[in-house]
């Protein structure tokens, strides 16, 4: 069964006056895009893909419009205004499983609910649910980078700074967006997997430990390469000239993918990511030297004190 509403997305399309469609999804729903090629073609449209790696809203492939009238993002919710691209999230409509091991994990009587873009839709269900345990449900409006209510992203936690919740609940599964909500507030952080009924508790500590260790081996590093994405919904230039005044030695890196192999041939001994938020938090283990965040280069240069650490975000 397609995740892909194909159908909703010709609805959208036969309005406009274009003739060529480009299509792009993130790599789970790649091998969805042939049928929606199909469906297009169909209506006699003529179709362009763009087979390269998609991370997220932030990362449309305008390139493509270079052979295309219009583009459609398939996977995310919007992040940006532009009336050449159609952004069409995959929302999924699953049952709410039972409640029964994360209500012994709850310590609250208000707690903010959270979550992704896939499982957002689901929250005033689940508010619902708690409200029958005797425990209310506080649900944030959308933000500029999240539309949907409730809705965090990996650069944005904007929904879990709800007012008036003691704690928050994470609905969905792993733990990098839990953790970051509980970085970014300071608010206990309670798991709900929508998929296995699992609940849990996420502990930022271990996650700060090693960053307290990477900045501590950055601190060899005589020259610092500062990353600015070229991807329209990461460029993040002038945070990037803000942080080259703290040290001497710092030269701005324009790259669109950050690998491995990149940062090896560059040869810088550290490098400050402005990037998306979770390369510096998420692919340390892959890269062959230290990669900062923002704030961890701040605590580096002795802008910043530890106790004053914050989560990478990105907020317009």
């Amino acid at each position: 069964m397609s995740l892909i509403r194909i159908s909703e997305i010709l609805d959208r399309i036969r309005p406009l006056p274009v003739r060529t469609v480009a299509l792009q999804a993130p790599e789970g729903l790649k091998r969805e895009l042939a049928a929606v090629a199909d469906a297009l073609r169909d209506e006699g449209y003529l179709v362009v893909i763009s087979g390269d790696p998609c991370y997220g809203a932030c990362d449309p492939a305008l390139e493509t419009l270079a052979y295309a009238d219009i583009l459609v993002h398939l996977g995310h919710t919007p992040i940006q205004d532009d009336d050449r691209i159609l952004f069409e999230p995959v929302v999924l409509d699953l049952p709410l499983p039972p409640l029964d091991s994360v209500l012994q994990l709850i310590t609250t009587d208000t707690i903010g609910l959270i979550s992704t873009a896939q499982h957002a839709a689901a929250l005033p269900r689940l508010a619902d649910e708690l409200q029958k345990h005797g425990i209310a449900a506080v649900i944030s409006d959308p933000s500029p980078r999240t539309p949907l209510p409730g809705q965090v992203l990996g650069c944005t936690y904007a929904a879990a700074r709800c007012a008036g919740a003691d704690e928050l609940l994470y609905f969905g599964s792993g733990v990098f967006h839990p953790i970051g909500a509980g970085i970014a507030t300071g608010r206990r952080v309670v798991t709900l997997d929508p998929f296995t009924g699992d609940a849990g508790i996420v502990e930022a500590d271990r996650l700060l430990r090693k960053r307290f260790g990477v900045i501590e081996k950055a601190r060899l590093a005589d020259r610092f390469g500062i990353i600015v994405s070229t991807k329209s919904g990461q460029n993040r230039m002038r945070l990037a000239e803000e942080l080259m005044n703290h040290h001497p030695r710092a030269d701005v890196i324009l790259l669109r993918e950050v690998t491995p192999d990149q940062l090896l041939n560059l040869g810088y001994p550290c490098y400050v990511n402005t990037a998306c938020p979770r390369l510096a938090l998420d692919d340390q283990i892959r890269f062959p030297v230290p990669v900062l965040s923002p704030a961890e280069f701040e605590i580096l240069c002795g802008i910043r004190d530890w106790e004053a650490y914050e989560i990478d975000e990105i907020v317009a």
